[in-house]
């Protein structure tokens, strides 16, 4: 079979309609009703309707006493569900980052259903354990790029494991520091291990007083459960503040350093591959060597920007990922497949070892199922929709998607610059922007102001962001989200402002316009805007 054109044009058809009218994919997705169709044509919410209305539809604890036919059941779905559910397809829903997904993924997401197949074992799997092994290899060759005969070795060995399966970033995290927990705590003569004595046991038998784990301000909230669940406890959770938004190896080196020579040891330093809120990559190359002199673990959460290594251009970003000793990545952010599909990939295939359960009704001693060394149980198989977006997109594929949403940003931030409403925050590093509303006059008197006045000013400009914001929303036209990030161009004080995901291949520069237009009308309209424009702090510097 000849290999499909890459191209952009090829990757949109890919995001809107089957390859072939006549193609076995066509012929699956026929049980899309054209209600669904119609629905993801609209703008990002289709009726303007309160929760507090909607909740109303859903509001009966009561179990149906009686069976409703199938025809209207889904009739009420379309009519309560569906058509109040939010259109993540919509090119302007560029606030989070759910994005629009390829076409394909709808009928294998029901031959998925229909299979119904059970990863946790191979008797409930069979085919998708070995497939779901090659997934996690060939991500695991994308970040360590280890050689063929290495993968050979451990890709399907029963006494290793690449990585694990997750059903997102929050899981993946928690099972790589589960791993690292287990590791550094792990048997001596006369210990048994975390794992069978747990922590208490284990911080007397290594003369321990606090275990930590260590990363920026901008880390992900999921380390602050992992630390949770983990019984290492949130106060152990060191997050060191980042004013330009990456966090400094000097400082994570001074603080680890301090914290370990209080009795304490730290589990793993954490480098994050792509905030969440402004899509940062922290100095990877640099950390690992930090993580090294400090002789912890060193994770790399990557959920967010891991697929940029799919791109020639953009994977340096990325420079020292492949010194981690195990990395998140979500499959169904920017490889877009459907929500429910995370990995956390190892460095080193026996570490996985450090969590290996048994049970003998379904995972024995030697067996290659992959729930002993996954920390959910049953798991469905989420594994294949990442093997056919690899194989359908390829990594050329993956390589235009990730260019041209990098690409997007640039302009769009291009754009704000240029506008006289508008202020740049944060200039992308990958695909994800911050901004806010701010008139040029008031921007020009902020940079020369007192230190209170400036404060005023800003908690005026943050009020008006946050209306904008609402309002935005309310309309249904298009979203973008808000949040609040600490500005070393503002005295480091925290100030609000739009957050932009630009993922969307269906996003068009028109539309990114459009949304700038929108916000400069809504927000000139507000009593805020005015009172700004005429404040007294402007007369008086």
């Amino acid at each position: 079979m000849g290999e499909a054109q890459v191209s952009l044009e090829h990757l949109f058809r890919v995001f809107t309609k089957p390859e072939h009218k006549d193609s076995k994919l066509a012929q699956i997705e026929q049980h899309l009703s054209d209600n669904i169709l119609d629905f993801l044509s609209q703008h990002v919410v289709t009726k303007k309707t309160s929760l507090e209305e909607i909740e109303q539809d859903f509001s009966d604890a009561l179990v149906p006493e009686s069976p409703e036919f199938v025809s209207s059941h889904a009739e009420s779905l379309l009519n309560k569900l569906v058509a109040h559910s939010v259109n993540t397809y919509s090119p302007t829903f560029i606030g989070h980052m759910t994005s629009a997904l390829p076409y394909f993924h709808l009928p294998l997401a029901k031959l998925l259903v229909g299979l119904n197949q059970n990863l946790v074992k191979i008797e409930t799997s069979k085919a998708f354990t070995p497939l779901e092994r090659q997934v996690l290899g060939m991500m695991h060759n994308l970040v360590y790029g280890q050689d063929e005969n290495w993968y050979q070795q451990y890709l399907h060995s029963a006494r290793h494991a690449l990585g694990a399966f997750c059903s997102g970033g929050t899981v993946a995290n928690i099972t790589a520091l589960w791993v690292a927990r287990n590791k550094l705590l792990g048997p001596q003569k006369g210990f048994a291990g975390v794992a069978k004595a747990g922590l208490a046991a284990a911080y007397r038998h290594y003369g321990i007083n606090n275990m930590g784990v260590m990363c920026s301000k901008r880390g992900h909230y999921s380390l602050s459960k992992a630390v949770d669940v983990l019984g290492i406890g949130r106060d152990n959770l060191i997050t060191l503040p980042c004013p330009l938004q990456t966090l400094s190896p000097e400082l994570a080196l001074a603080e680890g350093k301090r914290y370990q020579e209080e009795g304490n040891r730290l589990l793993a330093l954490v480098g994050v591959g792509g905030t969440t809120e402004t899509g940062h990559v922290d100095p990877l190359d640099e950390l690992a060597d930090v993580a090294r002199e400090l002789g912890c673990w060193f994770h790399v959460d990557a959920a967010w920007g891991g697929a940029t290594l799919f791109s020639k251009t953009h994977r340096a970003h990325l420079k020292g990922i492949e010194r981690a000793d195990s990395v998140t990545i979500d499959a169904h952010k920017q490889m877009y497949v459907p929500m429910g599909a995370g990995m956390a990939l190892f460095r080193n295939p026996q570490d996985a070892n450090t969590v290996r359960h048994h049970a003998q009704y379904i995972l024995r001693q030697g067996s290659k199922d992959l729930g002993a060394t996954t920390l959910e149980g049953s798991r469905n198989g989420m594994a294949m929709m990442v093997y056919a977006s690899l194989h359908i997109f390829g990594r050329r594929g993956y390589e235009l998607l990730i260019d041209q949403s990098i690409s997007k940003a640039k302009a769009f931030a291009s754009m704000i610059d240029a506008h006289p409403d508008f202020e740049l925050i944060t200039a992308p590093t990958l695909s994800l922007l911050t901004y806010r509303v701010c008139p040029e006059n008031v921007r020009q008197v902020i940079k020369t102001a007192n230190p209170e006045t400036r404060a005023r000013l800003n908690n005026k400009v943050d009020g008006l962001v946050v209306n904008v914001q609402k309002l935005q929303r309310e309309a249904g036209k298009s979203f973008v989200s808000r949040t609040r990030l600490e500005s070393p161009d503002y005295d480091g004080r925290s100030i609000t402002v739009f957050r932009v995901v630009l993922a969307n291949p269906l996003t068009t520069e028109q539309d990114l316009a459009n949304i700038l237009d929108e916000q400069s009308r809504i927000a000139r309209d507000r009593h805020a805007w005015k009172e700004l424009s005429k404040s007294e702090d402007l007369l008086t510097v």
